[in-house]
């Protein structure tokens, strides 16, 4: 999938229109019809299954669907599950550009920045719910997993589920990740597909529940390890580009310390620091072909990555501060390439300059929970994406820089400073 791209100054950026708010659209039936036809294929191709759970407790009444988001595939699945049921369908700004989106609102889709708070999506969901009498599938991940786990989840979802009053459903899926993971660079492969959908809470239940005790049903709900499912199933994937990409996850060697010199390529992931290598085996699993393999598991290996950074930004010593290229989006038109500028990243947050100057934005630690991030993006390159309502600024490194990285800086950062606020509040 690539998106429409248009070569602009950045004043001609300044003077464009403004994406201006609309009430969501009841879900066209005929083209709910198509694509849930044009889906079929996919599932049968996937053999897709699905069980579900507690689910005569909704019926047919509007629901408030929640979806992990493992790959492209996840809206098929969906489509899959609850056709004919209309549902309204939360979706980022940038999925909507072109005549794509115009067809993607007629079907039902609202557009909303990934991770940028939006008083108005509330008031969205609300009417699709009580006015367009409609479900609403959403992912709360709002990116793509990287490692086969959940992307981190913000707080405050309980509070959504007690403002809306309508019964909550979780779909979960596995295989979908494996299928089309994004680090492999949009290589398909033949693995099986299933889901389980499950009705989480009633509108009863939500009411009679705290916050805290419906964010801790949705943590639940949303804890799963794709890559632990693949090796305790014995779920084979025997394909010779599985390790194609790996290095985007796993960019740092445990061996020698060596940041952006991995590589995964084939069935191997090789650091070209210090020579070690790695084969990926079937099931998922990691091997050193000569020493000690030391995180066999691909999570494992995040989270040590993780604990890295974490330990940077609390002794100082993190820092990004790369050229990169500059897209520009401020409406569902596709986006702007301004040309190049320089992004830094440290305690403080995030700084873009570029334009020649005319470009200087600035966005604090604590702006969110997570970093829209993303790999081999539109089929561009891996990116860096920040921005508030009105302007997305999505930012491609020219060096070799792990976009992994700088997302869990932010989601470590996050927390270091909401800790600090909530002790000073205390104090």
């Amino acid at each position: 999938m690539k998106i429409k791209t248009r070569e602009m100054s950045y004043d001609e950026v300044l003077a464009l229109p403004r994406l201006k708010h609309r009430k969501p659209l009841k879900p066209s039936r005929f083209l709910a019809t198509v694509v849930r036809l044009v889906s079929a294929s996919t599932l049968r191709k996937i053999k897709f299954s699905y069980t579900t759970e507690r689910m005569e407790l909704v019926g047919k009444q509007p629901c408030l669907i929640l979806m992990n988001h493992s790959s492209f595939t996840d809206m098929k699945l969906a489509f899959g599950i609850f056709y004919p049921r209309r549902m309204g369908i939360v979706t980022s700004v940038d999925a909507m550009s072109g005549l794509l989106g115009r067809l993607m609102r007629r079907l039902g889709c609202t557009p909303t920045h990934k991770y940028v708070a939006d008083a108005s999506l509330i008031g969205d969901i609300k009417y699709m719910l009580k006015e367009n009498k409609t479900s609403v599938l959403m992912y709360p991940e709002a990116g793509y997993s990287f490692d086969g786990r959940t992307t981190t989840l913000p707080r405050g979802l309980g509070v959504l589920m007690k403002r809306l009053g309508v019964p909550v459903v979780t779909v979960i899926t596995t295989g979908a990740f494996h299928r089309d993971p994004l680090y492999n660079m949009l290589q398909i492969r033949d693995v099986k597909v299933s889901a389980h959908v499950k009705c989480l809470a009633t509108a009863e239940e939500i009411a009679e529940k705290s916050v805290e005790e419906l964010d801790a049903l949705l943590d639940e709900a949303f804890s799963f390890d794709n890559f632990a499912w693949q090796r305790d199933n014995k779920v084979s994937i025997d394909v010779p580009f599985r390790a194609d990409g790996l290095h985007r996850i796993l960019y740092k060697c445990p061996h020698c310390g060596e940041e952006n010199r991995m590589e995964g390529k084939g069935i191997h992931l090789t650091c070209h620091a210090c020579g070690k290598r790695w084969e990926m085996d079937e099931y998922g699993q990691l091997a050193a072909i000569d020493g000690t393999t030391e995180y066999p598991h691909i999570p494992d290996w995040y989270d040590w990555q993780r604990a890295c950074v974490r330990e940077e930004l609390e002794n100082g010593t993190y820092r990004l501060d790369t050229d990169v290229d500059i897209r520009v989006q401020v409406n569902l038109d596709g986006v702007c390439d301004i040309g190049g500028g320089r992004l830094t990243h440290d305690l403080d947050g995030f700084h873009l300059v570029g334009a020649g100057g005319k470009l200087d934005y600035k966005q604090s630690a604590i702006f969110s929970h997570t970093l829209y991030s993303d790999y081999y993006w539109y089929e561009i390159g891996d990116v860096i994406g920040i921005g508030d309502n009105e302007f997305s600024y999505f930012c491609f490194p020219k060096k070799n820089v792990s976009v992994t990285k700088v997302r869990l800086a932010t989601e470590e950062l996050y927390k270091m400073k909401k800790v600090r606020r909530r002790a000073a509040v205390r104090i």
